[in-house]
C-alpha cells in the first residue's frame, strides 16, 4: 500500500485537473476521500461516480474556501462520511488572479489569499485536530513562486504565503508526527490551462522544459501520492517542483 495505510483523505479543489487527479490517485490506493468543490456540481459528481466504478470510495462537498465558512464546512462534511477520522489532508483548491500589476486591488488581493493561502492554514488546523497518531499534509503551491509572470502578483504572492506556511506547520506539528511539505507543480496541461493560455504558448513553455513536454495531472498527483506514503515518513519542510526541470 503506498499510502498511508490508506488513511481517510481530504483532498481540497478536487473535481478538475490536478485535485481530480489526486483523488483518483489516492482512492486507487484505498483511502477513502472526500473532496471539496466550489460551484461545479456536475464535474464533482463525475469524479465520484468514476472513483466508484473503480472500485473506491470518494464523497463530494461543496464549499466555497473564499467564504470565512467554507473550510468549517467542507470538515464538517469530511466529518459526516469519514467519522472525524483523517489521514491525509492535500490543499489543492486554488485561484490565478491573473491581473496586471497596476491593476490589482485590495477586493482581489483579499480573494486570492483566503482562498490560496488563509483556506489552507484553517484545513492544516483542522487537519491536526483529526490527526491521531501521525499524518500527511501536502499543499499544492507552484513553480510562479520562483518564476512569476507579469501578471501573477496576487497568485505569486499567496502561494509564496503558503509555502511559508508549510514550513512552519511542518515545525509546529512534527512533534506529533504530522509530516508538511509542498509541491510545486510547473506548467500542466489541464482544462483549466487550455482555456487561458494559447496553444503557441503552451508549446513554448513545452520547448523550455528540459523533458520536453508540459506536465501532466497525473504526473503531480504522483508526487502526492509519495508524499502521503510510507516512504516519505522522513521527508518534511519540503517543496518539491515537479515540473520536469523548467525552473
Amino acid at each position: 500500500m503506498d499510502v498511508r495505510e490508506a488513511a481517510p483523505a481530504v483532498v481540497t479543489g478536487g473535481s478538475r485537473g490536478i485535485g481530480r487527479a489526486v483523488v483518483e490517485r489516492l482512492a486507487a490506493y484505498g483511502a477513502p476521500v472526500v473532496f471539496g468543490y466550489a460551484t461545479e456540481r456536475a464535474r464533482a459528481e463525475e469524479v465520484v461516480e468514476a472513483v466508484r466504478a473503480a472500485g473506491g470510495s470518494a464523497w463530494a462537498v461543496r464549499a466555497d474556501l473564499a467564504e470565512p465558512d467554507g473550510v468549517d464546512r467542507l470538515f464538517a462534511g469530511a466529518d459526516e462520511h469519514l467519522g472525524g477520522r483523517l489521514g491525509v489532508l492535500v490543499n489543492n483548491a486554488a485561484v490565478t488572479g491573473r491581473t496586471a500589476f497596476a491593476d490589482a486591488s485590495a477586493e482581489e488581493f483579499d480573494r486570492v489569499l483566503a482562498v490560496n493561502a488563509r483556506a489552507a492554514l484553517l484545513a492544516m488546523q483542522h487537519a491536526e485536530r483529526r490527526m491521531a497518531g501521525g499524518g500527511r499534509i501536502v499543499n499544492i503551491s507552484s513553480v510562479s513562486t520562483a518564476w512569476p509572470a507579469a501578471d501573477e502578483a496576487l497568485y505569486a504572492a499567496s502561494k509564496g504565503a503558503l509555502e511559508q506556511l508549510s514550513r512552519v506547520a511542518s515545525r509546529a506539528l512534527g512533534p506529533r508526527g504530522i509530516t508538511v511539505n509542498t509541491v510545486s507543480p510547473g506548467t500542466t496541461d489541464t482544462d483549466l490551462l487550455r482555456d487561458a493560455v494559447p496553444a503557441e504558448a503552451r508549446e513554448a513553455v513545452a520547448g523550455m522544459t528540459p523533458l520536453g513536454r508540459l506536465g501532466r495531472p497525473e504526473d503531480v498527483a504522483a508526487v502526492v501520492a509519495y508524499l502521503a506514503g510510507p516512504d516519505a515518513a522522513w521527508v518534511t519542510g519540503q517543496n518539491i517542483r515537479a515540473d520536469g526541470g523548467l525552473v
